[in-house]
């Protein structure tokens, strides 16, 4: 799966790193605070995939589901007030919960060993990738960011979020390669349909806040996987 690729892209909430059940932990604390109601943390997750795709052509589709959160619950403050109430319920998370996958660390640096450049294509926020690097030890301990990625592509390098394939076209074009040249690595349905949009191979990587969208996933991925370990092992 890896013969003759140049570049491998890597998603990174709940692909390279346990995230995506943090933002609910984060979307249940931040509906508990502002309307005092207590929400199933699945519910949450399956609102947060629905209205991101409804909201995915908006300049600010996080903005966007902020007002759905404040319509829905009955929140006071504004939009803006809630995504900054959001984000700043988000930092203790970012900094000290969130970890890297299993072995995510060491199949990047078996990759970079290989001479294969890797890019971070996520539509997280810059601030959010910086934060990790800087502030969160279970990541910067195994992980840099910024030496271990030949580019990042987040939020802020594209005007449509995933599964428009925009960020990965970026890439392609940033290094001037073919789309069969490139392998993408993604945990979600959105995901594995961005590089099914942009025509690229993309390995599909288990993540149990995907578990109900999973058989779409492997039917749509070019190669699935249980997790980093199997991925090493069948590169061995």
């Amino acid at each position: 799966m890896f013969q003759g690729k140049k570049l491998v892209c890597f998603d990174l909430d709940g692909t390279l790193i346990d995230s995506v059940g943090i933002w609910n932990q984060v979307d249940a604390t931040l509906i508990q605070e502002l309307a005092n109601i207590d929400v199933d943390l699945s519910q949450v997750q399956r609102h947060r995939d629905v209205q991101l795709k409804v909201f995915k052509h908006m300049p600010d589709p996080y903005l966007e589901y902020c007002a759905y959160l404040k319509e829905l619950y009955g929140f006071e403050l504004n939009k803006e007030e809630v995504k900054a109430r959001r984000y700043a319920i988000s930092r203790y998370f970012l900094d000290h919960v969130v970890e890297l996958k299993p072995q995510a660390d060491l199949l990047i640096q078996t990759l970079k060993q290989q001479g294969v450049q890797l890019v971070l294509t996520t539509t997280t926020s810059l601030f959010n990738v910086q934060r990790y690097q800087d502030n969160n030890q279970n990541i910067n301990q195994k992980l840099s960011f910024n030496d271990d990625f030949a580019l990042l592509l987040t939020r802020e390098n594209v005007k449509n979020i995933k599964p428009h394939p925009e960020v990965y076209l970026n890439a392609l074009q940033q290094f001037q390669i073919q789309a069969e040249d490139c392998l993408i690595i993604e945990d979600s349905l959105i995901g594995v349909e961005a590089a099914n949009n942009a025509g690229i191979d993309v390995i599909a990587v288990y993540d149990q806040y995907s578990a109900h969208e999973m058989d779409l996933i492997k039917a749509k991925a070019n190669y699935f996987v249980e997790d980093f370990s199997e991925l090493l092992s069948l590169m061995s």
